[in-house]
């Protein structure tokens, strides 16, 4: 069944209106009709078959059948720290990032970082960003969506960070591999485009960050962040 991010309450047997946006994906772009199932779910965990029982012009309305709880969220919780890019590498890093679990997106500026929003444009991007996370999520099947936080310097970041274990992607001498048991809470640090500088590094390093290394390539800044997760997934 399709499955559609639905930031409303859900209960079993409520008849409820669709938000506009999935009337609009449903409805008028996949051409649901009365009787048609799909799955609802509003990012506070687990999921909600639903039947369609009445379109209108402008709305429609469905009937919620069942809950499932389940939770396909891994058992850490990450929170990414990735310093900005242009373009579709920003997208990509955070959709990708999304569908390989992580559980916060901290947009970051730093010395080589080629992007700074601008006042009024940057809830707008920040949206677009945040949407790209949900639409992720209603692809891979996970029931929480991380949260897009606003852009911030990662002087300012660095200090805050309060995770069991810090990793910053950089390059090492003797990479070390990481512990068989992964704690509840991981913070990951991914550099811009040209990475971090040596200046960077030490202050993450001042801050408890641990110096990562996953093989012999330099990564793209939007790679790093998947391949980074998958091997905590694996790991």
């Amino acid at each position: 069944m399709s499955r559609f991010f639905a930031d409303i309450p859900l209960d079993i047997d409520q008849v409820i209106e669709l938000p506009e946006v999935v009337f609009h994906h449903w409805i008028r772009v996949l051409r649901a009709n009365i009787g048609d199932q799909a799955t609802l779910f509003n990012g506070l965990g687990g999921e909600y078959d639903v039947e369609l029982v009445e379109i209108q012009k402008k709305n429609a309305m469905v009937r919620v059948l069942s809950f499932n709880p389940i939770d396909r969220a891994e058992p850490y919780f990450v929170t990414l720290g990735q310093v900005m890019s242009k373009g579709d590498r920003m997208d990509y890093a955070i959709q990708k990032a999304t569908e390989l679990g992580v559980g916060a997106i901290q947009l970051l500026t730093s010395e080589r970082c080629e992007m700074r929003l601008k006042y009024d444009r940057d809830q707008k991007k920040i949206d677009h960003w945040q949407q790209i996370a949900i639409a992720a999520c209603e692809q891979c099947g996970l029931n929480r969506i991380p949260q897009i936080l606003a852009p911030m310097s990662l002087e300012n970041w660095l200090p805050q960070i309060q995770s069991e274990l810090k990793l910053v992607l950089a390059p090492i001498q003797a990479p070390k591999p990481l512990p068989t048991s992964l704690p509840k809470t991981i913070s990951l640090l991914i550099g811009a485009e040209g990475g971090l500088s040596t200046a960077e590094i030490e202050m993450a390093e001042k801050s408890g960050f641990l110096k990562w290394q996953i093989g012999e390539r330099i990564l793209r800044t939007e790679t790093a962040p998947v391949v980074a997760l998958a091997q905590l997934m694996t790991n």
